[in-house]
């Protein structure tokens, strides 16, 4: 039974606790966390939401997603609400020593995923709901939209996904406010907009006041009968409701009151018992069953060269049973990265994502945040388009630990032409912090360092190859994160070429060529680009003349790039050979050439540099 006399009394209080945490900070977003007051009160504390407050961590927790990140003191004060925070600590809203930000992140122990650049959360919460499918357990995940993100495409990918993996365990709460930053949103208060479509992509809408604790509660109460869909609760709302100096009133997006306006909020509040706490269900105790693959055997390699997006899809293959927690994404090209090779052995562990990339990647998150190693794969030039939510990532504590895999990497991926063509992927991947970025040349290394990737704690990213390329390694050797490998020295080496991946070939090809000019040259397969091997690339700058780079892709953050930086303080001449022209459809060998990145390229740098 509900008590709403008691919600009323809690709706107050924390409207009284977001309204003293932002009035202190002097910053924040008050009104957008007042329209929501009345929706996310009687979630936690109407005897709907199971969650264990000593154990944010518990895997059968319901989850909660504030996908309008800036609404963040709305949450923090739903723990205060909850005892679990203090009205002082409260106080410390966007101070630099509070785990309190403007908006969540891991800093937080209650935050499920970080969020604040909008339109990531309902993404977030399909993989947390794939999740308790996948452990047969029995949470609910909830996920707070605010009407201005309902303009993001990458709602709408996260929205035909959910009805097509028919997630009833998750429910959508969109906060219909009206207002956006600047002024109306795009359908304002017109609900019937948002119910025609959400009801057109599969969902099940259920259209309410969202200041009416009674229906809110009717609604959180109709969850259980609904099967096979997700549910959207669509709440009209009023942009700072309780306040009639703000209310449904256009300028207070991302504004706080004054002292004054504070003291006279305060009056028209009326009593706040700061004595009362509010209570939340504890979760069903489940454990999850265990799941042990059987482990599987791929067809042995009986060819002198495999492409490493191949070995990939082999890869995984061979480590599943070694680590049961490992799931695969792909954008509907398993077919060309080869994961389908693992969709193929393991079905129930692999999941399409269609060709919406930055939903692939909300989705990989909620699976890292509940305990899965998710590995997602497109084509290089396409994870580009994702890139909001690939820097988001980072800042989610455990749902960083996704290893993203780019096949058809390069201008030598040949006819398809540029649109096709990863040239910025390194650069993109590069920046990000605490990344690793790793480039095999073979099968025997892309294998090795698949399953490096896997114990990596963040985000990695592994650039594969579309062509077949010859075995380099015997499969005794090891490839450490941040390592290289020394493929040919002497002890008269002239010049130092650093490559990776297919212009790792061409170097070889180089130097068998200058071999029989009597001109030596060291080259290195830098196959982890981040972190980098300083030490064997100093070595090579202190025995040869110069460092030549050669890579299929951009100079700009590119492998060259990560060169210079290595060796910023090393009295070096370091020359890249690097994509600077606009590619063209063509064979492999055709653009490798066009773009000055081939053999011949190599041997006509050496030899300028020898004066040959």
């Amino acid at each position: 039974m509900v008590n709403f006399k008691k919600l009323e009394d809690l709706a107050r209080l924390i409207r009284y606790y977001v309204l003293v945490s932002t009035t202190t900070a002097g910053s924040g977003h008050p009104s957008s966390c007042l329209s929501a007051v009345d929706l996310l009160t009687t979630l936690y504390f109407g005897g709907f939401l199971r969650y264990d407050l000593n154990h944010p961590k518990y895997h059968n927790n319901d989850r909660v997603i504030f996908s309008k990140g800036h609404s963040a003191p709305l949450l923090y004060s739903l723990y205060a609400a909850a005892g679990k925070i203090t009205e002082s600590e409260l106080k410390t809203l966007r101070q630099f020593s509070s785990p309190l930000e403007g908006h969540p992140t891991a800093l937080f122990p209650y935050t499920e995923a970080a969020t604040g650049s909008l339109g990531h959360g309902l993404s977030i919460g399909v993989g947390m709901a794939l999740n308790a499918k996948i452990d047969q357990l029995s949470y609910r995940t909830y996920v707070l939209l605010g009407d201005s993100e309902m303009a993001e495409g990458s709602v709408w990918e996260a929205l035909q996904l959910a009805a097509h993996y028919k997630l009833d365990n998750l429910v959508g709460i969109i906060d219909v406010n009206r207002l956006g930053q600047r002024g109306q949103t795009m359908y304002g208060h017109d609900i019937k907009a948002y119910q025609q479509r959400i009801k057109a992509f599969g969902w099940h809408p259920i259209v309410i006041d969202g200041h009416d604790l009674r229906q809110i509660a009717n609604a959180f109460g109709q969850l259980g009968k609904i099967k096979n869909k997700p549910t959207m609760i669509i709440a009209k709302t009023l942009k700072g409701k309780g306040l009639s100096l703000m209310e449904n009133k256009n300028g207070w997006h991302g504004r706080t009151l004054s002292s004054a306006q504070f003291n006279l909020a305060l009056a028209e509040l009326g009593v706040v018992n700061k004595k009362l706490q509010g209570r939340i269900n504890l979760p069903a105790r489940l454990t999850v069953k265990r799941y042990t693959p059987e482990s599987k055997t791929v067809a042995k390699n009986t060819n002198l060269a495999l492409a490493s997006r191949k070995a990939y899809g082999q890869a995984l293959v061979k480590l599943h049973s070694r680590y049961p927690n490992l799931v695969v994404l792909d954008a509907e090209v398993s077919n060309s990265t080869y994961a389908e090779t693992f969709k193929n052995a393991y079905p129930e562990r692999f999941f399409e994502m269609y060709i919406a990339e930055q939903n692939m990647v909300g989705v990989a998150v909620g699976l890292a945040t509940r305990g899965k190693i998710p590995f997602i794969s497109t084509f290089a030039a396409f994870f580009t388009r994702a890139f909001d939510q690939i820097r988001m990532a980072q800042y989610s504590g455990d749902g960083s630990h996704i290893n993203f895999v780019g096949s058809h990497a390069g201008t030598s991926i040949g006819q398809d032409g540029s649109s096709q063509m990863g040239l910025e992927d390194i650069a993109m991947f590069r920046a990000v912090l605490d990344s690793i970025v790793l480039y095999p040349a073979d099968y025997v290394s892309d294998e090795k360092l698949v399953a490096a990737a896997i114990n990596h704690p963040g985000i990695c990213y592994l650039r594969t190859t579309r062509a077949d390329t010859p075995q380099l390694y015997k499969r005794s050797e090891k490839f450490p994160i941040g390592g290289s490998k020394v493929l040919k020295q002497s002890t008269n080496d002239q010049v130092a070429v650093v490559a990776a991946g297919i212009t790792l070939h061409e170097a070889l090809a180089a130097y068998q060529e200058l071999l029989r000019e009597k001109i030596n040259i060291r080259v290195i397969d830098l196959y982890s680009i981040k972190p980098i091997d300083k030490v064997a690339l100093r070595q090579a700058a202190r025995q040869t003349k110069a460092i030549i780079v050669v890579e299929d892709h951009f100079e700009e953050g590119g492998i060259g790039e990560a060169v210079r930086t290595a060796l910023q303080d090393v009295e070096v001449a370091i020359y890249s050979l690097a994509v600077r022209k606009i590619p063209k459809s063509g064979s492999p060998d055709q653009l490798l050439r066009y773009e000055q990145i081939d053999r011949r390229a190599i041997v006509k740098q050496v030899k300028k540099i020898v004066k040959y």
